[in-house]
């Protein structure tokens, strides 16, 4: 028995698998992955030791003997063995060129990259996803807020970036705070399935309230609140302003501290400020508080000191299941200016249709865009965004290419997205959440690759949020085929996972999975990839620098294209439909969404 064998035994549980749809009764298909592996990779693979997988879960199977030989078929080893390093070069040399100076969103680079993209996909025989066209109009607005009035809270002496910064979504001029009475409502979270409400009893309307970053979890280390150090969606600024406006405040301001928010005060200060993208507002667009803020630590202890309260205290309070909101007695004031300008991108959308259930679809998506160029700079202008995504676009189009090469077509459509606008807040992703091409209860799954893995091969992959879906005991049959592990992230508590675009999704139960890369190289020429590579890429993020090289880890980024390709051809091929773990923040959507999707199917 191979090695490839022996570790696929050990990722596989022959006990009965859980539901996937809570209370739906559908079965759940997984498959033995048992084929020989790429002879290019074979003689280092079978160097690996074998180690227990770290995941705790089980995973269990049904065999269904016309899809394991399809799996184990010469027509999908061909494919997968055939994934081209060479390609992989051509598209990102191209999509990270200076000609594209950048891929800002609605700038020339921003077509370019979406016509390259329709004749890459035109050529492979793929078809349009949205309707008869292969684009899905993104409109932006553009907002550029400035304080007009400084901030005003009792006699404390604020300067705007400088210890707070204040904006809005709003389509407004002008946006106004007028002695506006002040809540600290925590952190500010309203979660049934954790027991957690720290605005229970509590009407903030017109007001405005002072929140924490992160969530309980962090702030104490316990494992029983919430996800422990790992960042749930209750602990990100984006759904603290979210519950904030669904409360009815008036205005949020949230309390930076550089340990629980992950990065420091100048982030705050240049993200913050200037033009920032939205989509735009509608009738179905949730609501947003007037003004949105964040304010340091040095002026919050100033505020609660104010406000006769110890902010350390009152912060220990509030990690406590049944904290109850305190009036600060004091009021804010502060006005903010806004201009407004109307632009537009584009998704792009193309799929290969089913043989059998062509409206069920397995999602690739991957961002189009970067952040174009910098006039004001004497010598290199333009931020190429080689890594940061032409790597993740010129992996879609060589999984692709994978496909269209198959002989016999997946039961399941197979639908490639080209992202836009995601270095302005994953925009295209969201409006593509809010407006889908197919029913979002007839997406299996998706798979985000946002900056491939460039750093070697390796012998675990890197999972992003992990044990969050059933995706991941898909991920690890594909995993054990290449002789690797799942292992969560090197930082929890940053919470990348809801930072990049399959986030958008899954905040309406669409499960999605973001892995790759991982901690322990291959062995020491990888090692020595690893280290060189991986400096250079923390070095180079969202910089000048991150631009084409030749010395990447590329058999590291082909193993896992590769993982990639078979994870999603496991879906393509079966009957499974991966839910959420039980526990998690998105399990509920999900529920409803299959649901309402089963009721709504016509009766036999």
């Amino acid at each position: 028995m191979t090695s490839h064998n022996l570790n696929i035994k050990k990722a596989l549980n022959l006990s009965e698998y859980p539901q996937m749809r809570s209370g739906l009764i559908l079965g759940f298909v997984l498959l033995t992955f048992i084929f020989s592996g790429c002879s290019e990779q074979s003689t280092q693979s079978d160097a690996i030791e074998q180690t227990k997988p770290v995941s705790e879960k089980t995973i269990s199977i049904k065999t269904e003997k016309s899809v394991t030989e399809r799996l184990q078929s010469k027509d999908f080893q061909t494919v997968y063995e055939d994934i081209s390093i060479p390609n992989l070069k051509k598209h990102i040399q191209y999509l990270s060129s200076d000609e594209m100076a950048g891929r800002e969103p609605a700038s020339k680079g921003d077509r370019m990259t979406a016509e390259y993209l329709i004749e890459a996909f035109k050529k492979l025989g793929l078809k349009p996803g949205n309707g008869d066209s292969y684009l899905q109009k993104v409109e932006l607005l553009a907002i550029n807020s400035k304080v007009s009035q400084n901030l005003k809270i009792a006699d404390i002496e604020f300067n705007a970036s400088e210890n707070y910064v204040a904006s809005t979504r709003q389509k407004q001029p002008l946006r106004t705070l007028t002695d506006s009475e002040l809540v600290f409502v925590g952190y500010g979270i309203n979660a049934p399935e954790y027991g957690w409400n720290d605005y229970q009893g509590l009407d903030v309307t017109g007001k405005t309230v002072v929140i924490l970053v992160n969530d309980p979890g962090y702030a104490t280390g316990h494992s029983d609140l919430f996800a422990g150090n790992t960042l749930t969606y209750y602990g990100r600024w984006t759904y603290k302003y979210e519950e904030a406006a669904r409360q009815g405040a008036k205005a949020a301001i949230i309390i930076h501290e550089t340990a629980p928010a992950s990065y420091g005060w100048s982030v705050i200060k240049n993200g913050w400020t200037g033009t920032q993208y939205h989509l735009p507002r509608n009738e179905n667009s949730g609501p947003v508080v007037d003004v949105e803020m964040w304010i340091n630590i040095e002026k919050t202890k100033e505020l609660f000191s104010k406000a006769g309260l110890d902010f350390a205290a009152e912060k220990t309070k509030a990690q406590v299941k049944g904290f109850k909101a305190v009036k600060l007695g004091l009021t804010a004031s502060v006005q903010v200016s806004s201009t407004f300008k109307q632009s537009g991108s584009n998704n792009i959308i193309a799929t290969f249709p089913g043989s059998e259930a062509a409206d069920e679809h397995i999602i690739y998506m991957a961002h189009v865009d970067h952040l174009g160029q910098d006039t004001s700079l004497e010598e290199d202008q333009i931020y190429n965004g080689a890594h940061d995504n032409a790597s993740g676009s010129a992996g879609i189009l060589e999984i692709a290419r994978a496909y269209s090469h198959l002989k016999n077509r997946p039961e399941r459509s197979i639908t490639f997205i080209g992202a836009a606008a995601e270095e302005q807040g994953t925009l295209g992703s969201k409006y593509f959440a809010d407006n889908p091409t197919m029913s979002l209860s007839k997406i299996v799954g998706l798979i985000n690759m946002d900056s491939i893995n460039i750093k070697g091969r390796k012998k675990d992959v890197s999972v992003k949020g992990f044990g969050k879906s059933e995706l991941e005991d898909v991920l690890k049959i594909a995993a054990a085929f290449q002789n690797r592990i799942l292992i969560p992230e090197a930082h929890p508590e940053r919470g990348y996972y809801y930072r990049s675009d399959h986030f958008s999704l899954a905040k309406k139960g669409v499960p999605g999975l973001s892995a790759g890369g991982g901690t322990v190289p291959l062995n020491d020429i990888e090692a020595e990839i690893d280290q060189r590579i991986g400096e250079r890429v923390a070095k180079c993020y969202h910089q000048l620098c991150d631009e084409y090289s030749e010395d990447w880890g590329w058999y590291g980024a082909k193993e896992d294209l590769q993982l990639y390709l078979a994870t999603g051809y496991i879906l393509a091929t079966s009957k499974q439909w991966p839910n959420w773990y039980q526990g998690t923040e998105f399990r509920a959507l999900r529920d409803n969404m299959m649901a309402e999707d089963l009721l709504a199917e016509p009766s036999h």
